[in-house]
């Protein structure tokens, strides 16, 4: 009797503890923004079996983010983003995965639900052969007749003539990444998620002006209305940011990811070129600025550039932020100076650089002669999803940089 109870004890424990197989292919995650309202965020990732283990690929329009480090265990399964500070805690049962997306940069409303399963399909409408009347350039409100109203540019693409549409937003602080999604009849739906961004829009064509909701994770949510205008445009970024103070110097003393104290009035710095990156690496418009600057640096280097960048985290312990910075760092192999200034948001970053009006967005870009003169100051960033305006934006800055190391 002994013998039968260790031998079924036994067959027990092998089955808790046997792995649950993460079938490979494409599936359809749902971040559950508002279970009562039925509000849902949809986007595609692809399951990859490698040799050992397994890779996990989330798809926005043309974006590809890999993710390698997946822990399996049993029928849970856990991974992180590779740049952010957010990561999800799931189970597998079957086909589906289900759990939650954990937001370590919030303390509130921090967590939301998580299902997927297989299908590429990212919102459940058929495929026509699509409606062009939402595609162009889309003067844009968040938020209207509201004190915190805003000012956008929305672009927005048919793919191959089909109900599959793809877009971004363009503001004065930066665009919002790569969106993807569908129109049916007169709606027009688009999501976007990068481990920072869980970005859902929902519109009504009617009347030519598009009028919905925009969501934010699972925190925020707000009204938005478009009418088409070729002509609209906002403020150059050239200009939103600039110097109050011709006298002052720029100068910091801060640490990089090695503790070393680092100063633009080092001798490695003198008679370069220094482009200023005031950064966060929990800004996606930030990772996307500091993969260009990345290949832009071991372009110029050898001729005379430098780039440092200036990292407000949103924590004010060293380690902490050395580690978060260190995964921008690696995931880009970023070769330039990477410093922590143990502050946080754009008050201190305007404190930090004094002699400017204001630092108004994550990013700021600094363009210093080889005197440290201030030539330029660029605000935002708008990134590869906007297409031509990225390409424009590196052409200028080449040309620029060309013209100061001469």
């Amino acid at each position: 009797m002994k013998k039968c109870f260790i031998f079924l004890f036994s067959i027990i424990s092998l089955l808790l503890n046997a792995k649950t197989q993460l079938k490979p292919g494409t599936y359809r995650g749902i971040l559950i923004l508002n279970e009562i309202e039925g509000i849902e965020l949809p986007f595609n990732f692809d399951v990859l079996k490698l040799k050992k283990g397994y890779s996990l690929v989330i798809k926005n329009a043309q974006e590809r983010i890999t993710i390698d480090q997946l822990k399996h265990k049993g029928d849970s399964l856990f991974f992180k983003m590779p740049v952010f500070d957010t990561e999800f805690k799931c189970q597998i049962t079957g086909d589906t995965i289900s759990g939650v997306w954990i937001n370590n940069y919030r303390k509130e409303k921090n967590k939301i639900k998580f299902k997927a399963y297989p299908s590429n399909q990212r919102f459940l409408f058929a495929q026509t052969s699509g409606n062009t009347q939402f595609e162009g350039r889309w003067e844009t409100t968040f938020s209207p007749n509201m004190n915190d109203s805003s000012k956008a540019i929305g672009l927005f693409k048919h793919i191959e003539n089909t109900n599959y549409i793809e877009g971004t937003f363009l503001t004065e602080t930066g665009d919002y990444r790569f969106l993807e999604g569908m129109t049916i009849n007169q709606q027009m739906y688009l999501s976007c998620f990068d481990g920072s961004h869980a970005f859902l829009f929902i519109a009504t064509l009617n009347d030519k002006k598009l009028t919905g909701k925009f969501y934010s994770g699972a925190h925020w949510q707000t009204n938005w209305e478009a009418s088409e205008n070729k002509n609209f445009s906002l403020r150059n970024a050239n200009e939103i940011t600039f110097l109050k103070d011709q006298s002052k110097p720029i100068d910091f003393s801060f640490k990089d990811l090695n503790g070393k104290m680092v100063s633009l009035s080092d001798l490695q710095f003198k008679n370069r070129v220094v482009l200023l990156q005031v950064m966060g690496s929990w800004c996606p418009n930030c990772m996307d600025e500091s993969a260009y600057l990345s290949e832009l640096y071991k372009k110029y280097k050898s001729n005379g550039l430098e780039i440092i960048a200036l990292a407000f985290e949103k924590t004010t312990d060293f380690k902490t932020a050395q580690q978060q910075v260190k995964r921008l760092k690696n995931r880009f192999g970023i070769e330039y100076n990477m410093l922590i200034t143990q502050l946080s948001g754009k008050e201190k970053a305007s404190e930090t650089l004094s002699a400017l009006n204001k630092i108004s967005a994550f990013p700021t870009l600094l363009f210093l002669n080889r005197s440290h003169q201030v030539v330029r100051i660029h605000t935002g960033f708008n990134g590869p999803a906007t297409g031509t305006l990225f390409n424009d934006f590196k052409q200028e800055t080449e040309q620029i940089i060309n013209e100061l190391i001469r």
